[in-house]
């Protein structure tokens, strides 16, 4: 009896202990305040010169009572969220092949613009293809037509252009492992698809599931062998999009099973546990269908570290779904969620300035990790004056074009929307419970590793206003302009 005795108190004991140990997390100490911290605002806006700029320093004062007449943004850093990756963005044969028609000093002024954090924006995040892509000059594997063993297998391509690019934009970071790269198939060799083409569509045959998945590996490891570590892949670029171009289509089960039974399994064994898989790859609109498909599934969960994906489900009419990744950032909390692809399509070379362009990004940035994202990939670093080169005539817009004839660089708006979070927000940073008053603003926040603080307030309006930022007791007011997207560190 006695020993029954002191075994329940020692269970109550330890049941005890873990809920008080929840509830500290769960309920922050002390009354947060910024009193007498430096604010610095950075600014960008529609109709005047201001890109990046520092526009106000200013202090952090004991804040006056609330009114409902005055525009807040609620900022508490006690409470945090998810973990920031990176922000960055696609290092294609496109963006490689115009980057090596690009002068030295212009092409050092491309590294300089992303990879710096100090001058430039400090990109740390990097996608590029496995295989070609809508986004190469032509269609290329890594094997002769009909390998079935892959004894061809050989990335030879890739050492012309893009490995040197990427090669130099792990060296801009300025940091050992400073860029996280994560490569993506567009379609395995035509010989292993139902169609025997690697355009449109089409479904990889059974017979081939464990060669190909065997091709990633081979892809991983003669990356590393020339100088590129591959921190992760993605199973498929959108597997659900018959495309013109490069396109394999995999219905949810299909890649579950493929993850399970044979991706997983062949990287586990080629010593390549560290290699991140992620899953989907596509648009927010049947984001939860595939995660509950392949997340529900315990070993086919094993092998995915998380959930990637797009924002061109409004292709069809209608708009975001940012609910949806949210949605599975409520199901799937111990699964990780990154956004793998975004741009702006439809290329016109006269509409360089247009406004729209990067009031893309900034809703779709604070949206998304406001749902749990914890890294935004863009598609194109750099693509030249036509928005391509395209081998299937896709041309898009990218952050920055380079006029190859006369080797000049032309700065999108995008650029300094996405560099109004890449260069304050960093790796490791912790989200922040931040909320606005009014719906006029759109924010998110993070709290820094080294314990800076950056909040973006974007204003997709057509009218100038006041906010006042509270944190705790104190208060700092910022003026925002019409079409703006702003950056306030403290």
């Amino acid at each position: 009896m006695k020993a029954k005795s002191l075994w329940l108190l020692l269970f109550l004991i330890g049941y005890a202990s873990q809920v008080t140990a929840l509830t500290a997390q769960a309920r922050p100490a002390g009354r947060s305040t910024a009193l007498g911290k430096r604010v610095v605002v950075y600014t960008t806006a529609d109709s005047t010169p201001l890109r990046l700029a520092p526009t106000d320093t200013l202090l952090f004062k004991a804040a006056e009572p609330i009114t409902e007449a005055q525009i807040y943004v609620f900022v508490d850093p006690r409470r945090t969220f998810q973990t920031m990756i990176g922000i960055g963005g696609a290092l294609t044969d496109a963006a490689a092949e115009t980057f090596a028609k690009l002068p030295a000093a212009r092409q050092e002024d491309v590294m300089t613009a992303y990879y710096s954090p100090e001058r430039g924006i400090g990109y740390t995040l990097g996608r590029t293809n496995i295989n070609s892509c809508d986004f190469s000059s032509d269609m290329y594997t890594y094997v002769t037509e009909g390998d079935t063993t892959l004894s061809s297998f050989a990335i030879a391509h890739d050492l012309h252009y893009k490995i040197p690019l990427i090669k130099r934009a792990m060296a801009a970071t300025g940091t050992r492992g400073g860029l996280k790269l994560f490569a993506s198939p567009w379609s395995p060799p035509a010989y292993m698809k139902d169609n025997n083409d690697m355009l449109h569509g089409g479904h990889l045959r059974a017979e081939y599931r464990q060669t190909w998945a065997l091709y990633y590996t081979k892809f991983i490891e003669s990356y590393r062998r020339a100088g590129v570590p591959v921190w992760g892949i993605t199973i498929q670029n959108e597997p659900m999009a018959t495309q013109t171009w490069e396109s394999c289509i995999y219905q949810p089960e299909a890649e579950r099973d493929f993850l399970r039974d044979y991706l997983g399994p062949v990287m586990a064994r080629r010593g390549l546990k560290d290699v991140n898989i992620i899953v989907w790859d596509h648009n927010r609109d049947l984001i939860v269908q595939r995660a509950q498909a392949i997340f529900d599934d315990r070993r086919a969960a094993q092998y995915a570290w998380g959930i990637g994906f797009h924002w061109y489900e409004d292709w069809s009419g209608g708009t975001q779904m940012y609910d949806n990744v949210a949605l599975v950032n409520r199901l799937y909390p111990a699964k990780h969620i990154i956004f793998t692809e975004g741009t702006p399509a439809s290329f016109d070379s006269t509409a360089y300035g247009r406004w729209s362009l990067g009031e893309a990004y900034g809703r779709s940035m604070i949206h998304d990790f406001n749902s749990g994202a914890e890294g935004w990939t863009d598609w194109n670093i750099l693509l030249d004056e036509k928005g391509g080169p395209n081998h299937v005539g896709n041309y898009c817009f990218a952050p920055i074009h380079a006029d190859t004839r006369t080797g000049t660089l032309i700065y999108t708006n995008s650029y300094y929307y996405i560099g109004h979070f890449s260069k304050f927000i960093r790796p490791g940073a912790r989200r922040i419970a931040v909320a606005p008053s009014r719906s006029m603003f759109l924010t998110t926040g993070f709290v820094n590793p080294n314990g800076s603080v950056a909040i973006v307030v974007m204003n997709p309006t057509g009218r100038a206003g006041e906010y006042h930022i509270r944190v705790g007791d104190a208060a700092v007011t910022v003026r925002s302009p019409a079409h703006s997207i702003q950056t306030v560190t403290f």
